[in-house]
Order: structure tokens, then sequence, then C-alpha cells
């Protein structure tokens, strides 16, 4: 086929063309479904005979409400069969669950602060401010002052340290 676009008068006819076409086949279905009902109910329902007394009449009319109950009764069991059945296909999801084990994801480093913690375990309506460093105790850097003579004088500190060099060798 060309690269060139089509044309949108000739798209917007195409379309309409394709529209029309499937409303023609979606009538011609319903037609043939009510066809297929029709053709159903006269194989397998006859038409009620109504000549007769009124005495047939009525015999008629409770055989209909007694085969109405019996399918009602079947229809309420059936109910009950499947709502069993769903409970027992639940209960035995639940038991693959429990067996293969949920997989959980990875958890992820989060950095938040104490009082967000606790906020989150106890929810928005407690909102606790505490300080919690406030308990720590302060421990003061001790400064050791050396004296300007000791730190200038190198050669002695190398002295000190060969003498322990020496001392760790002997033995």
């Amino acid at each position: 086929m060309s690269d060139k676009k089509m044309n949108t008068s000739r798209r917007h006819h195409l379309k309409s063309l394709i529209l029309s076409i499937a409303a023609k086949w979606i009538d011609e279905e319903v037609k043939e479904i009510t066809a297929a009902k029709v053709a159903y109910m006269s194989e397998n329902c006859p038409k009620p005979s109504l000549s007769g007394d009124q005495a047939a009449l009525m015999e008629a009319c409770k055989k209909m409400h007694s085969l109405i109950d019996k399918m009602d009764e079947e229809r309420y069991d059936l109910v009950g069969k499947v709502g069993k059945a769903d409970k027992e296909i639940e209960d035995l999801r639940i038991k693959m669950v429990d067996v293969g084990g949920v997989k959980k994801p990875a958890l992820k480093k989060v950095r938040m602060s104490a009082d967000a913690m606790l906020k989150a375990l106890l929810g928005s309506k407690h909102t606790v401010n505490m300080d919690l460093r406030a308990g720590l105790k302060q421990v003061k850097k001790e400064v050791k002052e050396e004296p300007a003579e000791a730190a200038g004088d190198w050669r002695k500190n190398i002295e000190d340290k060969a003498d322990r060099k020496k001392m760790f060798e002997t033995t």
C-alpha cells in the first residue's frame, strides 16, 4: 500500500458503510433469534385447549401450579447447593494460600523520625511530640591541652617509639 493518508471524507464514508452493514447483521440476528424461539415454543409447548367446562380448566391450572411449586423447590435446593459449593471453593482457596504462602515484597529502608513513627503507629488523632534526645546524657568532649614545648619536640616522640619497638623485639 502507499504511504498516503486516507482522505477524511473517504474514511467517514467507509465507517458509515461498515456501521450500516453491522446494523443489518444485528437486525438479521434478532429476527433469527425470535424465529428460533417461536419454533421451539411450537415444538415443546402445545397450545392449551380452552374448550371444555370450568372444572377442566381449574384442574389444568392446579396442575400448572403444582409443577411451578415443584420447580421452585428444585430451584431453592439448587441455590443452596451452589451456595455450599461456593463456600467450599472459597475455603479451598484460603487453604491454598495458607499452604503456598503469600510472597511478601522486599521491604524498603525508609528513614523516618521517631515522631513520624509514633504518629503512624498511634494514628493521626494521637499526636505525640516527644524529644527523645532530651533523656540522653550530654557528654562533653574533653580537649587535651598539651604544652607547646611537648608538641614541638618531635625527636623525643620518635625516640620513645623506638624504645617501645625494641622492648617488643627482645621478648
